[in-house]
């Protein structure tokens, strides 16, 4: 039971990070996940970059639910992710309603991931 739990959340916490994927295949979509315009090319190749990165997270957080030696690993990059993202966002003075949305989504990430941490630890 622990297990498969552990899993479930691997894969649900890597779907919410895998998703930005999307904003790599250009402007028109990073527009539709943060609000923003991205008419300087160097940001939108950073953001593009950034949307693959996320991806990539995404993807090795649903390896990790399939592979438990990935867990740990997984754990410490789930929540490197999305809580500095968090803590980012909580930083500005006044974040959009899309950053604002996507920190709450990451926060709620990190809360799941912190169950699936406690499962991890009864299961060992």
């Amino acid at each position: 039971m622990y297990g498969a739990g552990v899993a479930v959340i691997f894969v649900l916490v890597g779907l919410l990070n895998a998703w930005p994927i999307i904003g790599a295949l250009g402007g028109r979509q990073l527009r539709g996940l943060y609000g923003l315009r991205f008419e300087d090319p160097n940001l939108l190749t950073l953001m593009q970059h950034r949307a693959v990165l996320l991806g990539l997270i995404g993807l090795f957080l649903i390896a990790a639910a399939f592979r438990r030696e990935l867990q740990p690993a997984g754990f410490v990059l789930g929540f490197a992710s999305m809580l500095s993202f968090a803590v980012f966002a909580r930083l500005q003075d006044e974040p959009s309603r899309f950053v604002s949305k996507v920190a709450m989504a990451d926060i709620a990430g990190s809360a799941l991931l912190l169950v699936a941490l406690a499962l991890y630890w009864l299961k060992a």
